[in-house]
């Protein structure tokens, strides 16, 4: 039942419409003028207001398009004399839900009636929705619920419109290149260039020619002067992907870019000043790097100033759910299908898995499924088949605590090691399994983990697998 105001000098027409509101109406207020029908709307909730158009003192140009854009204004209907289409379509533009000419009947009124109120609940259940979208932290396209996610976030925005240098840690795939486009985006740079450079996945030679550019005849192939990548972010942003994995040499001309802000073109001793913010991103421990000689110190600590440690996906569940309708949105937005959510079964897969590919696996998956989906929603089907849930028969039962810590090679009573070391062993198996999957394939193996080639060298490489 709706609560109805109605503002209307004329005795007949407020007659007509509390005779046709008396079974749809929980409550309904009469008023005649402009005061107290804006005494009723700040003092009470309403769900409906028929509003005369020629009220005494009331102003439609004027006040209309205050009225519905207060807080928690009602659906406001414009009630008119002789009224005409073009009455209606201004009354419509400024804000009114609906228009109305008199004279009119009940069963008109009864039809303006539902159908504005069927708006208003409309109105109401977006605004809520809204309300609960605001409950969590969002940078450009990183949204999350997740607490520590929050705080990073937080802290992104914060240092955003500075230029101090940022590095961001944790695992393969876990965001680090879409949390640093956020925060280029959010900064004073974001008409400026972002240019993003893998360092894991070049030739150190190269690597340093793509960084700091060239001049003609420095190499082979030099044919003529080439600006590099420091300069092309003049003013902007330049992010440097797995900087673990840079060379001694080039680490000390990061070193002395960070330092002086300039650059020298390999081949040429000109400084070339530059003007950019460096983010940089590793999925390695630079503290061990730095201890076991493969890092600089001074660099490391130049580097540090920002240092943000970006947890795993699968530490933060609750974050899986605004990611993949994230990644639906634009997946949809890119192939045209209409896709338009994921089934209840789905999204609970989706929030239970495992991700060690963490964001971007869940990125591929979301691709893949948008690809794959013949229906309006992504269901089960549309998933990989890891994703499918076994059926387990009466003689399978669930294992034991005991049977899963033998599976990690330890005993009910065993020393429980670090996590990071617990996990190496899981790891390895996985990564074995895929490479006998592919046939020994590092480029599927790669692509099938969601991680990139260069990391999963490096984690070969760690675990002592050939």
């Amino acid at each position: 039942m709706a609560r109805i105001l109605i503002a209307d000098s004329d005795a007949a027409t407020v007659q007509t419409v509390e005779v046709a509101v008396r079974d749809r109406a929980s409550r309904v207020v009469t008023v005649t003028g402009l005061d107290d029908l804006l005494q009723q709307l700040q003092d009470h909730d309403w769900d409906l207001a028929l509003v005369d158009q020629d009220l005494p003192g009331f102003d439609a140009a004027a006040l209309l398009p205050t009225l519905v854009q207060s807080s928690g204004s009602p659906p406001v209907v414009l009630l008119a004399a002789f009224g005409s289409i073009e009455d209606a379509v201004d009354a419509v533009r400024r804000g009114a839900t609906d228009f109305l000419a008199k004279p009119f009947t009940p069963e008109q009124i009864e039809l303006i009636i539902d159908r504005a109120v069927d708006h208003g609940a409309l109105v109401r259940e977006n605004r809520d929705l809204r309300k609960a979208l605001d409950d969590r932290v969002k940078l450009g396209s990183v949204a999350s619920v997740d607490p520590r996610m929050q705080r990073i976030l937080k802290t992104v925005a914060a240092v955003a419109e500075t230029r101090t240098t940022v590095l961001l840690t944790g695992e393969s795939g876990t965001g680090k290149t879409m949390l640093a486009r956020s925060l280029h985006t959010a900064s004073d740079r974001a008409d400026r260039p972002f240019v993003e450079v893998n360092c894991g996945a070049m030739p150190e030679n190269l690597l340093e020619s793509e960084l700091f550019g060239h001049v003609r005849g420095a190499f082979t192939g030099a044919v003529k002067d080439r600006p590099g990548k420091f300069e092309a972010a003049h003013r902007g942003t330049i992010f440097l992907d797995e900087i673990g994995t840079a060379s001694p040499g080039l680490q000390v001309k990061l070193l002395r870019v960070l330092q002086d802000r300039v650059v020298e073109r390999v081949g040429d001793s000109e400084r070339i000043e530059v003007d950019v913010r460096v983010v940089l991103a590793t999925n390695l421990d630079l503290a061990t790097e730095v201890r076991e000689g493969r890092f600089r110190e001074d660099l490391y600590y130049r580097i540090h100033v920002v240092a943000l440690e970006v947890p795993p996906l699968r530490e933060r569940p609750d974050d899986v759910p605004p990611l993949a309708e994230h990644f639906l949105e634009r997946f949809r937005a890119e192939t045209g299908k209409p896709v338009r959510g994921f089934s209840r079964e789905a999204m609970q897969l989706l929030s239970a898995a495992a991700w060690p590919g963490n964001v971007r696996q869940l990125e591929n998956v979301i691709e893949r499924a948008v690809v794959l989906c013949e229906s309006e929603r992504i269901g089960v089907a549309d998933l990989p088949h890891e994703f499918a849930v076994p059926s387990l028969g009466p003689s399978r039962s669930s294992p034991s605590p005991q049977s899963l810590l033998g599976d990690l090679g330890l005993s009910a009573d065993a020393h429980l090691l670090p996590l990071r070391e617990a996990l190496e062993g899981p790891e390895r198996l996985l990564i074995e399994r895929a490479l006998e999957h592919f046939d020994g394939n590092r480029q599927r193996t790669a692509d099938s983990l969601g991680i990139n080639r260069s990391t999963l060298f490096h984690k070969m490489r760690k675990l002592g697998i050939d």
